[in-house]
């Protein structure tokens, strides 16, 4: 039998953690001393030790772990445990990435003394063009690339013909922001004339005067863009006319590099 301290030596599991362990009925003692209150651990509980150890370093909470180890012999269902903790880390990695990038766009925006009009304002009047577009609701902002694949996926056989210049844009039709089950349309300006699909229409785009900002780098930029934008409307006598929406000269259907986004953040306006 192994006192408490050289078990928590041999299976690198600290005093404080084992008597959780027992607490949670995880991993109790061999033998409690009824009269010292001493844990007595054996040999054979190191394995047990080492694979609470393990899914614990693989982030799995211990109050899940119970569930887990009951399986732990089954390969099969093992791997699904396995497989969900991985898409659970997938998902959280993929948020991290966004906050660094936020970041690093901050700090680069406090380098130039924290300049919003840094960012180049313009007025000037987006032109008539026939477009594809697809609008429904989605469940949040980020999932804008379903409509995408709709577009692509419903006019494949159509052979598209790119409009000159080509537009690819997002319009943003809820008059606040929403956290979720937001409306969206996405459009590309094509040359031709196309039949509407069951998704897909076609039609023609009336020109509209705008208010814009060009910007290269990833979508967490895009507040401090809002904020360029909206300081200069209000300093120039405009005033919003229409929902908002983002032209993308450079987007993720071209790279895999957010810092080389390009986005054109747009907003319809008339003077006051």
């Amino acid at each position: 039998m192994l006192r408490i301290g050289d078990f928590s030596k041999l299976s690198r599991i600290s005093i404080r953690m084992l008597r959780h362990y027992d607490e949670c009925g995880l991993l109790k003692p061999e033998k409690v001393d009824r009269f010292t209150g001493y844990r007595y651990y054996s040999e054979s509980q190191l394995p047990l030790a080492g694979r609470i150890q393990m899914l614990k370093n693989l982030g799995f909470k211990i109050s899940a772990a119970g569930e887990i180890l009951d399986k732990y012999e089954n390969a099969e269902e093992m791997e699904q445990f396995l497989t969900i903790k991985k898409r659970e880390l997938e998902g959280q990695e993929q948020i991290l990435r966004q906050r660094i990038r936020q970041l690093d766009s901050t700090i680069e925006w406090l380098r130039k003394d924290g300049n919003m009009m840094g960012y180049d304002v313009s007025l000037k009047v987006l032109p008539e063009r026939y477009a594809a577009s697809v609008r429904q609701v989605i469940p949040a902002y980020d999932k804008e690339g379903v409509l995408w694949n709709i577009m692509m996926e419903d006019t494949a056989g159509l052979n598209l013909q790119d409009g000159n210049p080509c537009y690819t844009t997002a319009v943003f039709y809820d008059g606040e922001y929403k956290e979720q089950d937001v409306e969206v349309e996405v459009q590309k300006s094509v040359n031709g004339t196309y039949p509407d699909t069951g998704r897909v229409k076609f039609r023609t785009l009336p020109p509209v005067q705008i208010a814009s900002a060009t910007y290269k780098g990833s979508y967490e930029q895009i507040n401090q863009v809002n904020e360029a934008v909206a300081k200069w409307i209000v300093d120039n006598g405009y005033e919003f006319d229409g929902p908002a929406f983002n032209i993308y000269h450079v987007s993720p259907h071209e790279t895999d590099r957010p810092e080389e986004y390009v986005t054109e953040v747009c907003y319809p306006v008339k003077k006051k």
